[in-house]
C-alpha cells in the first residue's frame, strides 16, 4: 500500500535540506544580531525561533485541513516543547568549557517562565475541553484568543527586558564578521528560512504515510515522531549556534521556539473547522504538556542555580532529571497514545 523505502527516503531528503539550511539560518541570525546591535537571546527568541518552528506550523495547518488529522497537529506541537527541552541536555553534554547553565544569561529565565505558563495553559484545556461540553466562539476555543494575547505580551516584556539589559550589558563588540554586511546577513537569512519551511510542508504527509505503513497510533506517532522530525532545524540551528559560540542563541531558539509553538496551536484551532481542535484529540496529549512544563520549571532552576559539577562527566543532574522526564514521557505515550 506504502512503499515503505520511499516514504523513509523522502524523510532523508526533508531532513538533510534542513540540516544544510539550518546551519546558514545560525550563522546569518549571529550576524543579524552582531550588525543590528540586538541582544543574541532576543534574535535567538524572534528570528530564529520563529523559522524553525515554521515546520510545526506547516505541519499543523496540513494536519488539521487537509490531512484531517488533528491528532498529529497537537501531538506535534507538545511533543516539540518536550524535544526542545531536550536539545538543552544534548548542548549541555556537548558544551565541555563549563555547564550550559553558567555560561546562559538570566533573560532566558523569564522566557522559559513564560513557556511554563503558555504551555499549562494548552494543557489545561486539553482537559477543559475534554468532553467536548465547555463553550466556544463558533468552532474555535475561547482558549485560542487567550494563547494569542499571552504569546503577545510575552513578546513585548521580553523584548522590554531585553533592551534594559542591553544598555546595561554590551557584549563586546569586536567584529566578528567584517565581511559580511547586515544586508548581505538579511538575505542568506531569508533563503536559508524559506528552505526549512518548504522542507516543512512536506513533513505531515511523511509521517502520515508512516503511521500508516507501520501500523502506528496516531498520536504516539505524531508526537515522538513528527516532533522528533518537525524539530530538526530547532537541533541543527541550536547546535550550529553553539558551534559559533554563541550560547545565548541556543538557548534563546530554544525557549523561543516553545512560545511559538503553542502560539501555532491557536491558529491550527482557527483553521480547524469541525470544532474547537482541542475536543477533538487525544487526552494522552495533556502528558506532553506536563512534562513540557515539568522540564521548563527544571530549566528554570538550572539557570538560577546554575550547578557547575557534573554527574560522571557528563551533563548536569539538572540535565539528567530532564532526560529521565523525556523518557518518561516517551514511555506514557507509548503505552496509552491512542
Amino acid at each position: 500500500m506504502h512503499d515503505l523505502a520511499a516514504i523513509w527516503l523522502s524523510l532523508a531528503a526533508c531532513i538533510a535540506v534542513i540540516g544544510v539550511a539550518g546551519a546558514s539560518l545560525s550563522r546569518y541570525g549571529d550576524i543579524i544580531a552582531e550588525k543590528s546591535g540586538l541582544s543574541r537571546g532576543w534574535v535567538g527568541l524572534i528570528l530564529l525561533a520563529t523559522v524553525t518552528s515554521l515546520p510545526e506550523m506547516v505541519t499543523g495547518l496540513s494536519a488539521v485541513t487537509v490531512a484531517k488529522a488533528p491528532d498529529i497537529a497537537v501531538g506535534d506541537i507538545m511533543g516539540s516543547c518536550v524535544f526542545n527541552l531536550l536539545i538543552i541536555v544534548v548542548l549541555d553534554y556537548l558544551y565541555r568549557k563549563e555547564s550550559i547553565y553558567t555560561r546562559a544569561r538570566q533573560g532566558n529565565v523569564l522566557s522559559a517562565g513564560y513557556g511554563v505558563a503558555l504551555i499549562g495553559f494548552a494543557g489545561f484545556n486539553l482537559l477543559l475541553y475534554r468532553d467536548g461540553a465547555f463553550p466556544a466562539i463558533g468552532h474555535v476555543g475561547l482558549y485560542t484568543p487567550v494563547i494569542l494575547l499571552l504569546y503577545l505580551l510575552a513578546m513585548r516584556s521580553l523584548y522590554r527586558y531585553e533592551k534594559v539589559q542591553l544598555s546595561e550589558y554590551v557584549e563586546d563588540r569586536a567584529e566578528r564578521y567584517p565581511g559580511t554586511s547586515l544586508r548581505q546577513a538579511a538575505r542568506g537569512y531569508a533563503i536559508a528560512a524559506f528552505a526549512v519551511v518548504m522542507a516543512g510542508i512536506w513533513l505531515p504527509f511523511i509521517a502520515k504515510d508512516l503511521a500508516a505503513a507501520m501500523a502506528w497510533e496516531q498520536s504516539f506517532v505524531g508526537t515522538l515522531f513528527v516532533a522528533a522530525i518537525t524539530s530538526t532545524p530547532e537541533v541543527v540551528v541550536t547546535l550550529a549556534a553553539l558551534r559559533l559560540g554563541a550560547i545565548d542563541l541556543a538557548i534563546g531558539n530554544l525557549f523561543g521556539s516553545n512560545l511559538f509553538n503553542i502560539a501555532i496551536l491557536a491558529i491550527d484551532d482557527l483553521a480547524y473547522l469541525p470544532g474547537p481542535l482541542m475536543a477533538d484529540v487525544s487526552i494522552s496529549h495533556a502528558a506532553s504538556a506536563f512534562s513540557a512544563m515539568m522540564m521548563s520549571g527544571l530549566a528554570v532552576v538550572g539557570l538560577v542555580l546554575r550547578p557547575a559539577s557534573r554527574v560522571f562527566r557528563t551533563v548536569s543532574w539538572v540535565s539528567l532529571l530532564l532526560l529521565v522526564i523525556y523518557l518518561l514521557n516517551t514511555l506514557f505515550l507509548y503505552l496509552h497514545g491512542h
